[in-house]
């Protein structure tokens, strides 16, 4: 549900938008340090010795490329694990971005950062247990910002991926997981030498959504069953901080328990 109606104007102006975290000597988790937990995504920046790879973009109400150039001075190569606006709002600032081919992201999708709006809207999850208050962000990037006029703007999709492609940075390969459930085009990155998986919002440490435009709980269970085989290290999700392989089972069984139980009610 959504909370009170604070205009914008009263919103303080964030001294810096991003922060960031080094996970370790490669890898970078950036977060927009003041979207709302529903809305703050993680973004993941790897390193690797020929290309660098972005794993999502966040909301894109401040430049990337300003805000954070020191990750840009190699121009990286974007991929979105899928199509929402909390994770492709910055697509359109890169050269190269690439999704999944049943992920409709090449044009611009829903985005509202207002939530009287976002709560009209088929990308309002009906079960959600978060409170919201007027607005997405808890400031704004600039003094002249609107949060009112935001919208996702076109991104250039320069390939589209299918299960089983591989991206090479040089000293690490990933590889593409189709998982979908949460949207049609939902995707994995799995490097299976390191045990790392990059797993969007497929699964994370909080209350998952499979109840706005383009979730099929059918093919969420299809994909949990599959992630709880899957030989993993640790998990970098879409939203919230990192698990490890039994935490994942763990979350893959609840999810399979209380889907099950709510088709049999």
């Amino acid at each position: 549900m959504t909370g009170d109606d604070t205009s914008s104007r009263s919103l303080p102006v964030a001294p810096q938008w991003f922060s960031t975290s080094e996970v370790d000597d490669v890898i970078t988790r950036i977060r927009e340090q003041y979207a709302v937990p529903l809305a703050q995504a993680n973004i993941w920046h790897v390193r690797g010795t020929e290309r660098d790879l972005l794993v999502d973009c966040g909301l894109g109400v401040a430049s990337f490329h300003q805000s954070l150039p020191k990750f840009v001075t190699r121009e990286p190569l974007l991929v979105l694990t899928h199509g929402h606006f909390d994770h492709m709002g910055s697509a359109y600032e890169f050269e190269q971005c690439w999704s999944h081919s049943l992920e409709p992201v090449a044009e611009p999708g829903f985005g509202a950062l207002n939530t009287s709006i976002l709560a009209k809207s088929t990308m309002f999850p009906v079960s959600t247990q978060w409170s919201l208050p007027a607005y997405l962000i808890t400031a704004l990037p600039s003094e002249s910002y609107d949060p009112d006029s935001y919208k996702v703007q076109r991104p250039r999709i320069t390939r589209n991926l299918e299960e089983g492609d591989q991206i090479d940075l040089g000293d690490r390969r990933f590889t593409v997981l189709h998982l979908p459930g949460h949207s049609p085009g939902s995707i994995g990155l799995y490097d299976e030498h390191n045990g790392i998986l990059f797993s969007g919002d497929v699964i994370y440490d909080g209350q998952l959504i499979d109840d706005i435009v383009g979730c099929n709980i059918e093919h969420y269970l299809q994909t949990m069953h599959r992630l709880r085989t899957l030989d993993v290290r640790i998990v970098h999700p879409g939203h919230g901080d990192d698990f490890d392989r039994t935490r994942m089972q763990q979350l893959a069984d609840d999810y399979i328990a209380s889907r099950m139980q709510h088709t049999q009610e």
